[in-house]
């Protein structure tokens, strides 16, 4: 069914439909909207699931482990500095090899205080064994929970669902909400592998040897591996049921296009006005949509990007001392191949600052003609 409604609530619909049995909340500004309306679901008899109201965000995670531990399906949502706060349990969540989903709303970190998007809060914790995901409109939003879940409890990894502040949180969109016998059609209930059972004691998170250690962190990689070959089985599966599919990359107008921008989240939507204008002059230019961050898709982005000049990667982060990060990754992603395209780091929008038509219109000209990039970083709109 068709409704308009804005992408917090794209997140809280999925949850719902998600059948997520214990919820943690700690309201922080942009991801509020999502908690709220599943407080009222829980209150109102909506959903049959337990709403826990905690101190923190650090507490938030730490309830949801203990939940999780259990055997029941989960759900939290943060952004910025609260993200910041939880990063000791995003570790030990990966660790612990827990399911749990978070929806993720790009903010900026302090200080100096800012509310707008951002996508530093998330790419600051890439090494936690999160998948990470990223999303463009708030149809891929709702899609891209639902997938989450699915994807979470077939490798027993934690995934975060990742969405702009204001630019996508807050603004209202038409988006297909499923029914929930087709949503039960593809998420069946969760079957944890393993327990905490009174009734079959045991002790989780123990202290381990170094070699016991290094299995287990071995282990997630072999899991962050099998995510990449399972997203693309399970985008298949829920094709069949809703006919849409989102790629670990979607490749715009890329197999002849000379300038490919890469590109995250709702600057991904501009850009194809962008690219749809600039083609109309006669311009091979195409985008490479990054929808997967964690695992990073080497081998879709080596494929996509081979036929290019060049590559301009549009980050809204930035890495200080670096370079913005999907810039590093994309780089490094590259460094074995052969004569490889250059890359052209462009930095725009941080801290919720617009990145307009005329901005991406900019980076183009601005790849075109220029032979090689001259910095690492160059930072638009300032």
């Amino acid at each position: 069914m068709k409704r308009v409604i804005e992408g917090s609530h794209a997140v809280a619909e999925a949850v719902r439909l998600a059948r997520v049995q214990v919820i943690s909340a700690y309201p922080i500004t942009p991801q509020t909207h999502i908690v709220e309306i599943l407080s009222e679901y829980c209150a109102n008899g909506t959903m049959n699931a337990r709403f826990l109201r905690v101190e923190s965000e650090h507490s938030a995670l730490a309830a949801l482990i203990g939940a999780q531990s259990c055997g029941v399906r989960t759900f939290t949502a943060t952004a910025s500095q609260g993200l910041a706060l939880m990063h000791e349990l995003l570790h030990w969540t990966s660790g612990a090899r827990l399911p749990i989903v978070m929806a993720e709303v790009n903010r900026a970190l302090a200080p100096g205080w800012n509310i707008w998007t951002d996508q530093t809060d998330s790419l600051a914790q890439r090494d936690t064994g999160w998948i990470q995901m990223y999303c463009e409109d708030s149809q891929e939003v709702l899609d891209s929970m639902l997938q989450a879940y699915r994807l979470a409890e077939r490798v027993y990894l934690p995934v975060m669902v990742v969405l702009d502040a204001f630019y996508l949180s807050h603004t209202f969109e038409p988006v297909d909400v499923p029914t929930q016998e087709e949503v039960d059609r593809f998420l069946p209930p969760y079957q944890p592998r393993f327990q905490a059972d009174t009734e079959n004691a045991c002790a989780f998170g123990q202290l381990v040897p170094p070699g016991a250690y290094m299995k287990m962190r071995h282990n997630i990689a072999i899991g962050m591996d099998e995510a990449l070959k399972s997203l693309n089985e399970i985008q298949e599966e829920f094709y069949a049921i809703f006919r849409r599919r989102y790629n670990a990359v979607e490749a715009v107008c890329c197999d002849d296009a000379e300038i490919i921008l890469v590109t995250s989240g709702t600057i991904t939507s501009t850009s194809r006005l962008v690219i749809k204008t600039l083609r109309g002059r006669g311009e091979k230019a195409g985008i490479l949509k990054m929808k997967l961050f964690r695992p990073f898709p080497v081998e879709m982005i080596r494929k996509a990007i081979s036929h290019a000049k060049k590559i301009a990667v549009i980050d809204r982060n930035f890495s200080f001392g670096a370079s913005g990060i999907f810039a590093q990754e994309l780089r490094a992603a590259l460094y074995n191949t052969p004569d490889h395209p250059p890359v052209f780091g462009y930095i725009a929008g941080i801290g919720g600052l617009d990145a307009t038509v005329e901005l991406i219109e900019e980076i183009y000209w601005k790849t075109k003609n220029t032979a090689f990039p001259d910095e690492e970083s160059i930072w638009m709109g300032i």
